[in-house]
């Protein structure tokens, strides 16, 4: 007497992961590699604070009168585009280059996560460091300098959240034409040193002759510090807040496209 036995096909089990756990863990990776990168720490954290203090005495010497602005609100608002600039556009551009030189874009794109993925996640720690630090400058404006909690904190939240994407999408532009870590340095420079003086980080707008300020309107960083200045300080009779948002998200879809066109994700040889 046999005995039929059936045998039913074995289902293979593959294990999949959601686009928010993808994320976190590139994120905690990235985390771990910049806690361990000293001088990117020490940067991010010390100089903002130092270039608070340089734009503080620049200002005092800097006649404000009939632009709304106080010393202290100038050189707060400046101090965290500074923030920005050196966390978000700067750390990141070496991190990109970094982690493209060494191969780890070109693995990343071998697994389920997807381009956008990857530069999110990378982006991630950076970010978040750069949020506190703002957090942190807006909470010490308003306890030991004088200034008013925020008076439109939608437009101040806005405009943080568009610098943050804004800004990782140029260095990620940025990236392209980078060749080493060491280079980004001087990469880098071009856009640091336009925002200081024109998107009215280092020097307020509002003392610029009229043509001149109205053609600094358009740099990449000036409608975001216009959104940020403004959802902090409160909006100054004359300011275009809808053609400073604008002006952020074009910036945004032009570098956009510029990472989807040209980005590079092999090394340079």
């Amino acid at each position: 007497m046999t005995i039929a036995t059936s045998t039913a096909p074995a289902t293979a089990q593959r294990t999949t992961t959601t686009s928010r756990g993808r994320l976190m863990a590139l994120g905690r990776a990235e985390m771990t590699l910049l806690a361990r990168n000293r001088s990117a720490v020490v940067v991010a954290l010390l100089v903002p604070s130092a270039m608070v203090m340089a734009m503080k005495s620049t200002f005092e010497q800097v006649d404000l009168g009939g632009t709304g602005l106080t010393v202290a609100g100038a050189a707060l608002t400046g101090g965290i585009g500074t923030v920005l600039i050196q966390a978000v556009y700067m750390n990141m551009v070496s991190a990109y280059v970094a982690r493209r030189e060494d191969l780890v874009l070109k693995r990343l794109r071998t697994g389920e996560v997807s381009d956008s993925e990857i530069l999110t996640g990378t982006a991630l720690p950076s970010a978040a460091l750069a949020l506190a630090q703002s957090a942190l400058i807006i909470v010490t404006g308003a306890a030991f300098f004088g200034l008013t909690a925020p008076q439109r904190p939608e437009l101040l939240l806005a405009g943080l959240l568009l610098a943050v994407v804004l800004l990782t999408l140029l260095a990620a532009a940025t990236s392209i034409v980078t060749r080493t870590v060491q280079t980004s340095q001087l990469t880098t420079l071009p856009l640091f040193l336009v925002s200081m003086m024109g998107s009215g980080l280092f020097v307020s707008l509002e003392i610029f002759p009229d043509p001149l300020a109205s053609a600094c309107e358009f740099l990449p960083l000036t409608g975001v510090m216009t959104l940020i200045r403004s959802g902090w300080l409160g909006v100054n009779e004359g300011t275009d807040v809808l053609g400073a948002a604008l002006t952020g998200l074009v910036w945004t879809a032009l570098a956009v496209f510029a990472v989807q066109r040209w980005f590079r994700w092999d090394p340079r040889r």
